[in-house]
């Protein structure tokens, strides 16, 4: 039985719509479009059931046939969200208080969806972080409640089942799966103490010992904690509002691993600058680090935190894993202009390189086939649309927003692990009749001076860097034997040799003045005496062309002065040398 085709949510400024995802990318006539703008849609995570809110009610569907499961009267709801097993219906809206009534309304609701009652409501003045956490199972659930953690179980909110309350809890991840379940909190350093994040195992909160791993650190205001699939490590990015150096604008950021088994330790980044995104593999063996001032590098990371993999450099800021994790994207949103890269993770091999200019939203498909790329608004107002394209880097849907109208997100329908098995990679590129949009190669910025002169090393802006394995015993990277290394060397040097005569011959006659400023050449035997006589000459035939340089008038350097002046100091020293022959 083939996988169904999944569908991707349209929340624009003229409604609400569902379409059918690739190959026909159509909108699905068994959804009826809302005309009203959306102000949030939500699938369930099996993607069965759809929601949205409109403004004047929270609608719960079926995505297979399109009927309504449950409507609520909330023309306030800002978001909503369903617990893992579909159980429970999450809204949340703007918390409010007038004069009349000083203490406001409860904003966060709990929505049993089969009885369609109220379970519960708090006090959540926060958008970010609104939602409770739900193990997939639904066995517990936590919310953080003036800098403690209150847990739930079985989706009885009338009742604290558990806290965690340690100095000022500020952020926690809980683990992904079901039980054991696990939480990794963020307490932040105070009076000067650093800052820490803690595993912990659900319910073992108490006791000195009762922590998984701990890991401290100064240097952080924020975090942020990512987990991996199995729930076995998490990556913890600790970021400063501002880099005291001065090297940085975007603040200074640190990357951290911590393991459920104790293990910890400070990822290694070869290269100075931010962090602009972390993504763990679904394998949850390795992660994809990208980093480092622009041409930004971005690395392949094991679970021993040492480098597998360097995809070299170039513009990017984000990772995108597919669901199967087998192609990486690398790409160059925001302020870049849209350059992805398309790799085959297991071969470590480039499959595309198309070019998605503008696009503020990027996400893989289920099926791991295909890609969505999207302009939306408010981060832009002008050419909002989005295209649907093949990983092979064609364009196999566009769609342009009229003029006048916004497209504020697109969202994928989820499909349950195993809906969508791995494919072979394919590196053809897919038919389309929108072809492909396979990115130019940059031409760095040159001034006008340069322009019509042939790229010379020093005219480069920076230096590119180009992928490498770095496994041991990768190709290219073997051990030899000592033996080896020394015939290596001895070919190494007989190749020298033989282009520094190649470049002597080529050299011109010498002018009468080099000729009675500089001895002749001579020969000891010894190599490094030879070598020391060369050198000097060197420096001696560099300080006659400057001479030359001065008498026909052209300005000189204070350097370059300097250098002239050495000259009765370097012929004494070639002469000391060849009087040693």
């Amino acid at each position: 039985m083939a996988p169904p085709t999944p569908h991707l949510a349209v929340r624009a400024s003229d409604g609400t719509s569902l379409l059918l995802g690739p190959p026909n990318c159509e909108e699905d006539s068994i959804f009826q479009r809302d005309t009203r703008p959306s102000k949030h849609v939500a699938f369930s995570n099996d993607g069965s059931l759809f929601g949205w809110c409109n403004g004047e009610k929270v609608s719960v569907v079926k995505v297979t046939d399109g009927t309504l499961v449950r409507s609520f009267d909330l023309p306030k709801t800002s978001f909503l969200e369903f617990s893992p097993q579909k159980k429970v219906l999450a809204t949340w809206h703007q918390y409010t208080k007038t004069q009349d009534d000083p203490q406001g309304d409860a904003n966060l609701q709990l929505w049993d969806l089969q009885s369609g009652k109220c379970i519960k409501t708090f006090y959540q003045k926060k958008a970010d972080g609104w939602c409770p956490s739900w193990a997939q199972d639904e066995s517990i659930a936590v919310r953080n409640v003036n800098n403690e953690l209150h847990f739930f179980e079985d989706n009885n909110f009338e009742t604290i089942a558990n806290k965690l309350h340690l100095q000022k809890v500020s952020e926690y991840a809980l683990s992904p799966g079901s039980k054991p379940c696990k939480v990794a909190v963020y307490v932040p350093g105070v009076k000067g103490g650093p800052s820490f994040v803690r595993l912990y195992q659900y319910p073992n909160f108490g006791g000195p010992t009762a922590a998984l791993a701990n890991k401290s650190f100064f240097k952080a205001d924020r975090v942020t904690m990512l987990w991996n699939a199995k729930a076995s490590a998490v990556l913890v990015t600790a970021s400063t509002e501002v880099d005291k150096t001065g090297a940085s604008y975007y603040g200074e950021q640190t990357l951290h691993y911590l393991a459920t088994n104790g293990e910890s330790a400070v990822v290694q980044l070869p290269k100075n600058g931010p962090i602009y995104d972390v993504a763990w593999s679904p394998s949850s063996i390795e992660f994809c680090v990208v980093y480092g001032f622009m041409p930004a590098k971005a690395t392949v990371f094991n679970l021993k935190c040492d480098p597998v993999f360097d995809f070299g450099t170039g513009p990017r800021n984000a990772a995108f894993y597919s669901p199967q994790g087998h192609i990486l994207v690398l790409a160059g949103f925001g302020n870049l202009q849209g350059h992805m890269e398309v790799w085959d993770i297991k071969k470590y091999k480039q499959i595309s390189k198309p070019q998605a200019a503008d696009s503020t939203h990027f996400s893989w498909c289920p099926d791991g086939e295909h890609i969505v790329t999207a302009t939306c608004s408010p981060r832009l107002r002008v050419c909002n649309g989005f295209k649907i394209w093949h990983y092979t880097g064609t364009v196999l849907y566009k769609k342009d927003v009229p003029s006048g109208s916004e497209l504020w997100e697109v969202v994928w329908q989820p499909s349950p692990p195993g809906t969508f098995p791995e494919k072979p990679v394919k590196y053809q590129a897919a038919p389309s009749e929108l072809g492909s949009t396979e990115a130019k190669p940059a031409q760095a910025y040159r001034p006008p001076a340069l322009r019509n002169k042939p790229v010379t090393a020093s005219a480069k802006l920076h230096e590119e860097e180009l992928p490498q394995n770095m496994k041991p015993g990768a190709a290219g990277d073997k051990q030899m034997s000592k033996a080896a290394l020394k015939n290596q060397k001895k070919r190494e040097a007989k190749k020298a040799a033989k282009q520094e005569a190649k470049s002597e011959a080529s050299q011109p006659e010498p002018s009468p003045s080099q000729v009675t400023s500089i001895p002749p050449a001579a020969t000891s035997g010894d190599p490094e005496l030879d070598k020391k006589i060369k050198n000097v000459k060197k420096k001696l035939k560099a300080i006659e062309e400057l001479k030359e340089q001065q008498a026909a008038g052209k300005p000189m350097q204070k350097n370059q002065i300097e250098k002239m002046q050495k000259e009765s100091q370097l012929l004494k020293e070639l002469e000391d040398l060849e009087l040693g022959l």
